[in-house]
């Protein structure tokens, strides 16, 4: 059957065509029966996820070596829309040969990459997300499970969404990885706020402990401040220890490179704070030491590289 045959207009385009053949075709469609599992000579692990309120609901089942904690097989039930199946089933696969430790590192980033044709076209729209996102938290889950914490402490994950059962690591965990920057953009990766609406905000409804609003808000400052520490530093704001290594940086990737080509080298032999900006002091090795051009164009293209990727002001010295 193709595309054409299940859903008209743009909207169908929208999906990959791997969605759709996941969708007709699943290989990982079924449940491991514990029958099979001693046959097999492996540990069963079966558990239920999902947000039944409105009808998505996944059964994965894995297989796993307990003196590897190798996954063997993995099979999965599930009762949504084609996209569950089509993210349920390469969940499935991407889970096979795995450890367990493994596959609790697949995001549902991973899940919707696995099902594009290509790799910079998303196989599915933004508002069917979520069913990549319950396929990852199937995963975590089933780990839990496997590792030896109960249902009862699985029940004790802090809930944001009662409707859909959405936790709070979850959530912060979405919009991390998804870089959501709406309550808008979280219920539609998980569905969250979709319903009664009470997780979103204080008011109308009873007091809760979270609400998307200030998880949303405090997740972004957080990854604001976190890019803030992660950016590199101005190269006037540097240490002079710091301004030297990032100097001979530039040179070791850009420079000598170049000069060792023809058996010449140079080195750093001082830093100093000038009138203009930074003075660097280089001294020329081998093959350039003495060469006519070592004062002219090759001193020329080394200040140039050091302006370029570090600070125009530098002016580079021949000693």
């Amino acid at each position: 059957m193709a595309k054409s045959d299940l859903i008209g207009g743009s909207l169908w385009e929208r999906y990959s065509t791997k969605v759709a053949d996941r969708m007709l075709n699943p290989r990982f469609l079924g449940e491991i029966t514990p029958e099979e599992a001693a046959r097999r000579g492996g540990h069963l692990v079966s558990v239920d996820h999902g947000a039944e309120v409105c009808g998505d609901a996944i059964r994965l089942t894995w297989l796993v070596n307990p003196k590897t904690d190798r996954i063997l097989d993995a099979r999965f039930k599930t009762f949504g829309c084609g996209t569950a199946i089509a993210s349920s089933d390469v969940m499935c696969e991407m889970c096979i040969g795995k450890t367990v430790e493994q596959a609790v590192k697949i995001t549902n980033l991973d899940v919707e990459a696995a099902l594009r044709d290509e790799p910079d076209t998303a196989a599915i729209p933004p508002q069917k997300m979520h069913c990549s996102v319950m396929a990852y938290d199937v995963i975590k889950k089933a780990a839990a499970t496997y590792l030896g914490v109960g249902a009862e402490d699985m029940e004790r994950e802090a809930i944001v969404c009662e409707c859909a059962r959405v936790s709070l690591a979850t959530v912060r965990e979405v919009i991390r990885l998804n870089d959501l920057k709406t309550v808008e953009d979280i219920t539609r990766y998980t569905k969250a706020g979709a319903f009664c609406k009470s997780c979103i905000r204080p008011g109308g409804h009873e007091a809760r402990k979270y609400y998307l609003e200030d998880i949303l808000r405090e997740v972004r400052s957080e990854m604001a401040r976190d890019k803030t520490a992660e950016a590199p530093k101005a190269f006037a704001d540097m240490t002079m220890v710091q301004k030297i290594k990032a100097v001979e940086a530039v040179l070791d990737a850009d420079v000598r490179p170049n000069l060792n080509l023809d058996g010449g080298d140079l080195e750093v032999t001082d830093l100093k704070q000038g009138q203009e900006g930074i003075e660097v002091y280089v001294r020329y090795l081998g093959a350039c030491h003495g060469c006519p051009s070592g004062r002219t164009a090759t001193l020329g293209y080394v200040e140039s590289q050091l302006k370029l990727k570090l600070d125009p002001g530098i002016h580079v010295v021949l000693v």
